[in-house]
């Protein structure tokens, strides 16, 4: 039988563990405000069911979270510590910890921050060592259930991504979509089949037919960080940015859309599939901002006509990552 004393060595272990290995070397701070980043295993061995909750309003531990979670994905990457399915459980919770740090307030270059002193401390960490051993097995335990749902819910600010894992060979489903409205005309944006394309399926109220989509999204290269409407009083139009500092995504492909794809109740719609470089320029963006969906159409002026949908990046990071 295991004795009590067993438990109790392996808590001063863990202990001491978290303050010799998890813990960040600096703060991250952000005008009068100062959030100290602890020395706990937050995230990663509490609740799983925690997971899908924003932690919006503390800062200190949303960057707690990211902090170990980028430092063990950065250990896993070198040294193969976890099964895929544990890896990108652990990957999709490390880009939602990341989406909560920017939702508390934290600056882009301060996210980075914390970033690179846990990709260092991974690296500076042998593979076989005890400590990293010891981490690994927390991981392991803390995710094997998180590794097995079939679907999971990444409320935002005003819009919900839902991730689903299943997938079909025959059938077209969504993997992760958003709905949303514009005007009268409906779309479901996302990602969709085996190889998680991204599409826009809209369906309009005047059967107009737009004969091209872009995709709108800030350039992270370009902008020192999101356009954000403090009132928020615009909707997630006011949140998306402008166009001399966006990157434009032209759609691959216009196609009827197939009905396991359609907006809820429509019965005919288009399809737009966008090029995977889109998917990887959305996972870089700020959860606050919004994507702005184009559908072009030809007036019988022959000028071209626009009408606009606005999509909220939200967790699509963490979400895509779940679905690996």
């Amino acid at each position: 039988m295991t004795s009590r004393k067993t438990p109790k060595r392996a808590s001063a272990r863990s202990d001491s563990y978290c303050r010799a290995f998890l813990s960040p070397s600096n703060d991250v701070r952000r005008g009068k405000a100062l959030w100290v980043v602890t020395a706990r295993w937050l995230g990663i061995l509490s609740s799983i069911a925690a997971l899908g909750a924003s932690t919006a309003s503390h800062a200190a531990t949303a960057a707690d979270q990211l902090y170990e979670r980028t430092l063990m994905t950065s250990a896993d990457a070198r040294c193969r510590l976890f099964k895929p399915a544990v890896g990108s459980a652990l990957d999709a919770a490390r880009a939602q910890a990341r989406g909560a740090t920017l939702r508390s307030g934290a600056s882009e270059v301060q996210v980075q921050a914390v970033e690179q002193r846990a990709r260092a401390k991974a690296g500076a960490a042998a593979c076989n060592s005890a400590d990293l051993q010891t981490a690994a097995g927390r991981v392991r335990q803390a995710f094997d259930g998180y590794s097995t749902m079939l679907r999971m819910t990444y409320p935002g600010d005003r819009a919900t991504w839902q991730a689903d894992r299943s997938v079909s060979a025959t059938i077209p489903v969504w993997r992760l979509s958003q709905p949303a409205g514009f005007g009268r005309d409906r779309l479901m944006f996302g990602l969709s089949g085996r190889a998680n394309d991204m599409l826009a399926v809209a369906t309009f109220a005047d059967d107009a037919q737009p004969y091209a989509a872009r995709l709108v999204l800030r350039d992270t290269l370009r902008t020192q960080g999101p356009y954000l409407n403090a009132a928020n009083a615009k909707g997630l139009a006011a949140n998306a940015a402008p166009r001399n500092a966006s990157r434009v995504f032209g759609a691959e492909t216009r196609d009827a859309a197939p009905p396991t794809l359609l907006p809820t109740g429509a019965k005919t719609g288009l399809s737009f599939r966008f090029p995977r470089e889109a998917a990887d320029a959305m996972s870089r963006l700020d959860p606050r901002e919004a994507a702005t969906v184009e559908f072009v159409f030809t007036s019988r002026t022959g000028v071209d006509t626009v009408r606009r949908a606005y999509v909220e990046v939200g967790d699509f990071a963490a979400g895509r990552a779940f679905l690996r």
